[in-house]
């Protein structure tokens, strides 16, 4: 049986801890009117160190710079848009962690059902590590929706659908095309989908966990049955429910923007990811001596899915940006200029490198994939890669193109990792990991490849 360490106990605490203060330093130092927001952008310009808010907006500001006739009026409009873009700015920081790490325990359970689903043997061992990730759900789903209450009570300007006057053919504000989708673009249905998805997540998580360790206890075979029919449903009711989570959450930040592709693009990237911390757990438990029927050939497995998803990631990657980008439908267009051409140039093909490139290489070979110390550097560059992905799925929209790697960034990475670390190592520490009422854990001890 797993003890929790005292010295990752404490590692996780202590980045909990720097995490909250350098988020809190964050919202603090976000500007607060359009007076702070003007001394900000005249010292970049004075210093020669201006950076592009957004492109209309970056636009605006030189005319008014440099040209009398531009309205008073219109430079007041260009503050409040640059103040807008910086107060997102911790707030993106928040969602973009809080969501990167809720959705890898989401899918790690996702993985975990298709095991019972599919009644494989070879992954029976590894049922406790999988099961101890997902003990995040709860915590990570409470953390995500105070995020979400936060933005439809308008303490942000993260959705701009959610701005005063959008969908009033009345207001100078009015967008015709955001009120076309306000049968489902509105504040409380989003909150109640919101809550569905995440509740989902949470009683499947939940009754899964309850009959697996009953199952030890009793080795009643209707037990297993009951996952096993549990495991389906769950698999089908996620896939519906994320086709609609990706949109909700993610994909209406761009509400101009729309892909059919897109949300299984996300499922891919947190897949991967969800495998990576599955396979980093294994190791790492491996490596203190209490997964004893783990071996090589389990890794490798790992190893292969790790490979194997980011092969589907980058199919969807390029299926969503050749024919968006090689039609130049503008406002398909739009959302990729900015990623390709524009600031976000950078993570954009970074990722990619990131995440097919040096995967294709790396993984392609049989023998390095069970080599665990190779396995455990190149999932830290995978979770590195996808968690940039992430990144450049969110920010163009909320922060516009001045974004900058900071304090509130590495902030909310520490913090969300530190409390990813004490749950699911607490969580792994209070059941043996040896799940022995399964009827196939034979097969998995003695599995090889």
């Amino acid at each position: 049986m797993y003890t929790f360490s005292g010295k990752l106990k404490t590692f996780s605490i202590a980045l909990m801890i720097l995490g909250a203060l350098g988020m809190g330093y964050g919202f603090f130092s976000a500007p607060k009117t359009t007076e702070e927001v003007k001394e900000i952008l005249h010292h970049e310009e004075s210093t020669h160190d201006a950076v592009q808010t957004d492109q209309d907006a970056t636009a605006e500001a030189h005319d008014s710079a440099n040209s009398e006739s531009h309205s008073a009026e219109a430079e007041q409009s260009h503050l409040e848009h640059v103040l807008h873009q910086m107060q997102n700015r911790p707030w993106t920081a928040f969602f973009i962690a809080s969501f990167f790490f809720l959705m890898i325990a989401v899918l790690v359970l996702v993985f975990y059902a298709i095991q019972w689903a599919a009644q494989a043997g070879w992954s029976i061992v590894l049922f406790r590590v999988m099961e101890g990730i997902t003990a995040y759900i709860l915590p990570g789903s409470i953390l995500l929706f105070l995020f979400l209450l936060a933005s439809g009570f308008h303490m942000n300007h993260m959705y701009a659908w959610m701005a005063e006057g959008t969908f009033d053919p009345a207001s100078e504000n009015y967008d015709a095309i955001i009120d076309g989708k306000s049968w489902w673009l509105n504040t409380s249905g989003w909150l109640i989908r919101s809550f569905i998805y995440l509740f989902v997540y949470n009683i499947f998580r939940w009754i899964l966990r309850r009959n697996s360790i009953a199952l030890d206890n009793s080795g009643d075979i209707k037990i297993y049955k009951k996952n096993f029919n549990l495991s389906i449903i769950f698999i089908v009711l996620f896939a519906i429910l994320e086709l609609f989570m990706s949109f909700d959450w993610l994909m209406s930040l761009d509400p101009h923007w729309y892909s059919q592709l897109y949300s299984f693009y996300v499922f891919a990237s947190m897949m991967v990811s969800g495998v990576t911390v599955i396979a980093l757990v294994t190791i790492y438990l491996r490596t203190k001596g209490v997964l004893p029927f783990v071996t090589d050939s389990h890794v490798h497995d790992l190893g292969v899915y790790m490979f194997g998803f980011s092969i589907f990631w980058a199919y969807f990657w390029f299926d969503q940006f050749m024919l968006q980008w090689y039609a130049n439908i503008p406002e398909d267009a739009a959302y990729f200029f900015p990623r390709l051409i524009g600031s976000y140039q950078l993570p954009f093909i970074g990722m990619l490198i990131l995440n097919f490139v040096f995967p294709i290489f790396i993984l392609m070979d049989k023998d390095f994939k069970k080599i665990p110390w190779f396995v455990v550097f190149t999932g830290i560059v995978i979770l590195f890669g996808h968690y940039i992905d992430i990144f450049q799925l969110i920010s163009p929209a909320t922060v516009g193109n001045d974004w900058s790697i900071g304090v509130p960034e590495l902030a909310s990475i520490a913090f969300f990792l530190g409390l990813f670390i004490f749950i699911i190592f607490s969580s792994i520490s209070k059941v043996p990991l040896h799940a022995k009422g399964n009827p196939f854990m034979k097969e998995s001890e003695i599995y090889h490849c």
